[in-house]
């Protein structure tokens, strides 16, 4: 059965020193690790929180031929099945291991449900040289796993020229099997039946072959082949069938494989997936002028889900998420600093591209406003003046305080004495500190004035400061 690969590209494992050179340049461009390190502290983060974290399992990656032999560059596509025991909602953050020893993007997902869910996840490799190395996919949420190493080669051919009357005097053996050998499900154009041949020589050779499906030729060709080579061709049934395919080497000492049985069963078609966007809300940070989103993704069944975030209309971030049932799955885009005109508002869009179809939505967000200044105020200080103590009167106080602002402002305050508020607002411009002071006259018939005294700011910024004193005349000197 033929599957779409998701597209990335990777270098050599275990390659030479110049396909590392290039595998190197190529993870040079890849996103920050430091982003990457993030996202999955951000998983693991989610998994620890849970009471009790779901069981994860990892099957082998596999590569679509574990032995690569034909021209370069050649694409080889390696897939995983990641197996997760939910009751309730997690995040399943994963990324591949390569052989020579570099890690793939993290990926998050958000699964929700009860009993085993089974995600597939696959990539595809590019070599333009020979090569034997391995893939692993690394499990870092709700659990941390690693599956063991899928294992597999490239071997570059070269067109050999070789006098086609010398074929016959090569060993050749054929062999041929249908990938995969039976299928049910919609009976659409598009392949369904993939049949694989592979062809051995003992020496270099030209050869011409042919496939024979339920007795019928229906392909044919000429390759060269210096050890080994694959060749394959696709079939469509589009009613339900069984038969089988030979593949036959040409020539007068033609060879033919076993044959490759095929059965189709042919059910009608599901309704057409559809993917939608929703939900969307923005959230402008003013610490530091930043904004970000959160939305809902939607998908009627399953689906493959590509899905871009644009700010003002440039992409900012893009991502995928695997639905394999009908369902939603909650996206966000974290908070990014803005600049220039997006500092005074603008727009957040999220696009999102299913196997059927596209949509979007868009939500304005807010313009940064200055945070508030941040007021302090000090310890109030309490002076004595002792020219009412002629008068037979208490000492009179004077108080004084520092108010300091983070940023320049104008101060409203007031003071309060023995829990009574001496004055309306009074405003003062600070641009760093300023000091503030009041004074109250002696208490009458005493040789002592006590109380409390407090400082209250009430505008930019709630603050205050307050302080208890008693001060006494001094005895007269003889």
């Amino acid at each position: 059965m033929k599957s779409s690969p998701l597209a990335r590209k990777a270098a050599a494992f275990g390659a030479s020193a110049a396909v590392l050179g290039a595998m190197v340049a190529g993870l040079a461009a890849a996103p920050a690790q430091a982003s990457t390190q993030a996202t999955a502290g951000k998983a693991g983060t989610a998994a620890a929180s849970s009471k009790a974290r779901p069981k994860v399992s990892v099957s082998t990656p596999k590569a679509s031929s574990r032995d690569n032999d034909g021209s370069c560059p050649v694409k080889v596509d390696i897939s995983a099945n990641i197996n997760v025991k939910l009751d309730g909602k997690t995040e399943l953050a994963y990324r591949w291991l390569h052989g020579d020893g570099s890690k793939g993007k993290v990926k998050v997902l958000k699964l929700k449900g009860h009993g085993t869910k089974s995600v597939k996840i696959g990539q595809t490799l590019s070599f333009d040289e020979e090569v034997k190395g391995w893939e692993a996919v690394q499990v870092l949420g709700p659990r941390k796993v690693t599956s063991k190493k899928g294992y597999f080669s490239v071997t570059c051919q070269d067109a050999v020229v070789v006098d086609g009357d010398q074929l016959d005097k090569k060993k050749i053996s054929v062999s041929a099997w249908a990938d995969p050998s039976s299928y049910t499900g919609p009976c659409t154009p598009g392949d369904k039946i993939n049949f694989v041949g592979r062809i051995k020589v003992s020496d270099p050779s030209w050869v011409k072959y042919r496939w024979v499906l339920d007795g019928r030729v229906v392909d044919y060709g000429k390759v060269g082949v210096r050890h080994s080579r694959t060749v394959s061709f696709g079939y469509s049934p589009r009613v339900s069938e069984r038969g089988y395919a030979v593949l036959q080497v040409v020539g007068r000492d033609g060879r033919s494989s076993d044959r490759a049985y095929y059965r189709v069963t042919c059910e009608n078609p599901a309704p057409s997936v559809r993917v939608s966007a929703t939900n969307l809300v923005t959230a402008t940070n003013n610490d530091g002028c930043k904004v970000g989103a959160h939305a809902t993704i939607n998908s009627t069944g399953r689906a493959r889900v590509e899905y871009v975030w644009r700010v003002n209309g440039t992409a900012v971030d893009t991502d995928t998420v695997y639905f394999g049932r009908e369902g939603s799955r909650n996206v966000e885009l974290s908070d990014r600093v803005l600049s220039g005109d997006a500092t005074k508002g603008g727009r957040i869009t999220l696009t999102v591209s299913g196997p059927n179809n596209n949509d979007s939505i868009s939500q304005s967000y807010a313009a940064c406003v200055a945070p508030k200044p941040k007021i302090t105020v000090s310890s109030i200080t309490v002076g004595q003046r002792n020219d009412f103590c002629a008068d037979k009167r208490g000492p009179g106080v004077d108080f004084k305080a520092t108010i300091s602002s983070s940023a320049p402002t104008t101060v409203k305050y007031y003071w309060v004495i023995d829990g009574k508020r001496e004055n309306p607002d009074l405003e003062r411009t600070v641009n760093g500190s300023v000091d503030v002071t009041w004074g109250i006259a002696g208490a009458q018939s005493a040789n002592e004035t006590k109380g409390s005294v407090s400082l209250v700011v009430v505008s930019p910024d709630a603050a205050s400061s307050a302080t208890t004193f008693s001060v006494t005349c001094p005895k007269s000197t003889v």
